[in-house]
């Protein structure tokens, strides 16, 4: 881990959708929606992600894919194909790697970089053309003097065209100099963290906007949200973040599987048969070295109540038939007889080897 002057934030455009047009070149400036097996007629599938050219029409992430079919029928629609985004996601970082900068990956399609340079905004630009350039996949940079503001800045680099001067066009940056003047009048919310809900229990307080957050009552604060979110929430509202890039590969701590059922299950014998299933599916994907600690099951009735169930394994483990029994003996603490819509499966494991 390392601090740095500068913080990048890269965030790939429209990236499922992009894997997609890209080794389909025909669908570049169509309408494109990727989620489930593709087929929109089918229950319970929902949006992955959908092309600018869908967004359009009102297609979002999370929506049924029936509904985008209303919204725009006209739409392309394909199976999601995680393996495909893999590849493309390491294809893009492990180039970004080659440049002298530090590198922190947050997702598929999302990053921190660091850099020392006087002028971060060139850097960011020649990055932006190089990953163009070299995958074919286009992107937004926000520049910040933290991590926070690097992220809200890529926000005002996805400005609508006319909004940005045409040499702005991808890149912003935000720092404390400008902090105040683009976003001390604007909803809470607005800020990375801050979502419907915590805003709601902020306007509580008169709280509406980042200024107001800033110079609050920090007694308020804690007594709202308690002793270490109240004033964190105060810091995001005055811009503070972290300028560390933590440059190690991430080692997920956990590995997850979930399935949203085709039709509703009630019979506990097929409930535990999908828990079976899903449990040996993700300890199939757990490395050799690595053994099970906790295991969690996540039960979504209908209509759309969830629970989440987690137990601490008396010693860790590989063994599939212990980690499947205990996957469905957390059942018991589940409300029973209830059609069931959705079931996941987490397992905790070990650090991983040295």
């Amino acid at each position: 881990m390392a601090e740095s002057r500068w913080i990048l934030h890269l965030d790939l455009d429209q990236f499922i959708a992009a894997v997609e047009i890209r080794r389909r070149p025909d669908l570049r400036g169509h309408p494109v929606v990727v989620g489930g097996d593709g087929d929109p007629t089918r229950r319970r599938q929902v949006v992955a992600t959908a092309s600018y050219e869908a967004r359009a029409f009102g297609v979002r992430s999370g929506m049924p894919l029936s509904t985008a079919l209303q919204r725009c029928p006209d739409a392309v629609f394909l199976p999601s194909d995680r393996a495909a985004y893999d590849a493309a996601s390491a294809e893009v970082w492990d180039f970004v790697r080659t440049q002298p900068l530090l590198v922190e990956v947050w997702g598929w399609d999302e990053g921190f970089l660091g850099t020392d340079v006087d002028d971060p905004i060139a850097v960011a630009h020649t990055v932006r053309g190089l990953v163009a350039d070299t995958t074919g996949f286009t992107c937004c940079i926000g520049v910040g003097d933290n991590k926070l503001r690097a992220k809200l800045a890529t926000g005002f680099a996805k400005a609508p065209p006319g909004a940005l001067p045409a040499d702005a066009l991808g890149v912003f940056r935000l720092t404390a100099d400008t902090w105040w003047e683009l976003m001390g009048q604007r909803p809470p919310e607005a800020l990375w963290g801050i979502g419907a809900r915590i805003a709601g229990r902020l306007a509580t307080l008169d709280i509406s906007t980042v200024t107001e957050l800033a110079d609050a009552d920090t007694t308020q604060l804690r007594a709202q949200f308690g002793p270490t979110t109240g004033p964190w929430l105060q810091s995001l509202g005055r811009g503070e973040g972290s300028r560390t890039i933590a440059t190690e590969p991430y080692v997920p701590r956990g590995h997850s599987r979930e399935v949203t059922l085709t039709d509703d299950l009630l019979a506990r014998a097929d409930i535990e048969a999908t828990l079976r299933r899903l449990a040996s599916e993700v300890l199939a994907e757990v490395a050799a070295d690595r053994e099970v600690t906790h295991v969690a099951i996540k039960v979504r009735f209908a209509p759309f109540f969830t629970v989440t169930r987690v137990h601490k394994l008396a010693s860790p483990t590989r063994g599939a038939e212990v980690v499947q029994e205990e996957v469905v003996a957390l059942l018991d603490r589940v409300e029973q007889g209830r059609p069931v819509r959705l079931l996941g499966v987490r397992l905790t494991l070990t650090e991983q080897a040295g």
